[in-house]
């Protein structure tokens, strides 16, 4: 049988459907946030041609991930957008012990429709987001409450002291790739995604990145679930930073740690 690349679409919920479980037909499940869908997609084939077993691939926002993890979805490696979730499963005892590494990086940027007149934006705290969204536009950001890329938007907002302008304003996105697709239709004047992300798009474009001193650090660590079968997972994590990998991260507008 010839190895199978499967990309495993997950519901926004706490347990994986029964289906979804029984598809599994791979060596390894990796759960990675929305944000490295094309470079991972692009990894994983490399992996498999390399004489590896197949690779599935399951991409959500990292929060939604981790809960499933903690609820007993069959994934062996996770790779989260930001630190706080993978504290989350450490904290509770769901990582191997030693399998933790920095991996990527990454920016968060203004982005709008391609066909919008907004062509730069200086990002300070003298900024009008009000005049840009209009007098009903709303902000297509990740939800704040959960999602990655709103809790950066967040702090990198509140720092620039524009949050005020905008909390009562915001189209909370499931997910990084909802956000953007948002504005790839142009039902969001203005949005704000990662770097990685608007790379990926001829729908939209960047019109201004976040001051790095705006926000925490950006940082996607990425560990062996330990339900996993460990020394495969421990294999891929290694490959995730090999040379062609990197490649192809830097390609994607990812930062390689």
């Amino acid at each position: 049988m010839s190895r199978m690349f499967k990309i495993l679409g997950l519901a926004a919920c706490l347990f994986l459907p029964a289906g979804v479980v029984q598809a599994k037909a791979a060596d390894l499940t990796v759960f990675a946030a929305a944000s490295t869908t094309n470079a991972l997609m692009e990894i994983a084939k490399i992996y498999e041609a390399g004489g590896n077993g197949p690779v599935a691939l399951s991409f959500a926002s990292s929060s939604t991930l981790a809960k499933q993890i903690e609820n007993g979805a069959p994934a062996d490696v996770f790779v989260s957008a930001n630190a706080e979730w993978m504290n989350y499963l450490e904290d509770k005892g769901l990582l191997e012990a030693g399998s933790r590494t920095a991996l990527l990086g990454n920016r968060i940027v203004f982005i709008v429709p391609a066909s919008s007149a907004v062509q730069s934006l200086t990002i300070s705290s003298e900024l009008d987001l009000a005049a840009l969204l209009g007098k009903d536009g709303l902000l297509a950001v990740g939800d704040p409450a959960h999602v990655p890329v709103g809790t950066y938007a967040k702090a990198a907002l509140e720092y620039l002291k524009l949050w005020a302008q905008v909390e009562n304003r915001l189209a909370p996105a499931k997910d990084v790739r909802a956000g953007l697709a948002l504005v790839e239709r142009a039902e969001a004047p203005l949005g704000i995604v990662y770097a990685s992300d608007a790379v990926i798009s001829d729908k939209v474009r960047v019109v201004g990145a976040f001051p790095l001193d705006s926000h925490p650090d950006i940082a996607y660590p990425a560990a062996a679930v330990k339900s996993s079968d460990s020394k495969a997972a421990l294999e891929l994590i290694k490959f995730l930073s090999s040379p062609p990998a990197k490649e192809i991260w830097a390609k994607y507008g990812l930062e390689v740690k």
